[in-house]
C-alpha cells in the first residue's frame, strides 16, 4: 500500500451558537465532500463545541471523507486563552463504533484520538494564527485570525 496525500478545501468560515468556525474540508475526490456528508457533519458540530469560557469564541473543523464509508468530523475549539480543546465525530466506520456504514449518519465516538495525518496540517497553521492575531498584537483581532487559513492544496508538505 502506497501513500498519497489529500486534497484540502477551506470553505468560508461559518458560524454555529455564538462561535466562528474556520472549516478545512480533506477528500482523495476532486469532487469534494458530498452535500449530504457535508450536512450531516455541521449538524452534529453544536455537540462538539466547548461552553464559552471568556477565550474569542473561535474553531477550526476539519471534515474528512475517507476512502472507504467513513467520514470524520474534528472540532478543535480555542479555550482558556491558549489551549486547543478537541471533541470529535465519524460516520460509517463500524471500527470507530458507528451503527453503520452511513457517511451520514454521525455519533460522537469516545477515543482519545485527535486525527489522522491528512487530518493534522491544520493545526500547525492554526496554532501560529492564534499567536500572530490574538496572542502576540497588543490589541487582539479575531477578524484578522478567522481571515488567515492554510492555502488549499494538498495535505501534504507545504516547504
Amino acid at each position: 500500500m502506497s501513500f498519497t496525500e489529500k486534497l484540502l478545501t477551506v470553505p468560508p468560515p461559518i458560524e454555529v451558537d455564538g462561535r466562528h468556525i474556520k472549516r478545512y474540508h480533506v477528500t482523495a475526490d476532486p469532487a469534494g465532500i458530498a452535500p449530504d456528508v457535508e450536512k450531516a457533519a455541521y449538524e452534529i458540530l453544536p455537540e462538539l463545541l466547548p461552553e464559552p469560557d471568556g477565550t474569542p469564541p473561535a474553531t477550526f473543523v476539519v471534515l474528512h471523507r475517507g476512502g472507504d464509508d467513513g467520514a470524520y468530523l474534528n472540532a478543535y475549539s480555542w479555550v482558556w486563552d491558549n489551549v486547543l480543546h478537541f471533541r470529535g465525530a465519524c460516520a460509517g466506520q463500524p471500527v470507530l463504533g458507528c451503527p453503520d456504514r452511513d457517511p451520514t449518519h454521525f455519533i460522537r465516538p469516545d477515543l482519545p484520538w485527535i486525527g489522522c495525518v491528512w487530518e493534522l496540517p491544520p493545526i500547525l497553521h492554526e496554532r501560529d494564527a492564534w499567536v500572530r492575531h490574538l496572542l502576540a498584537p497588543e490589541v487582539p483581532d479575531l477578524a484578522a485570525y478567522l481571515a488567515d487559513s492554510l492555502p488549499e492544496g494538498t495535505t501534504g508538505d507545504r516547504a
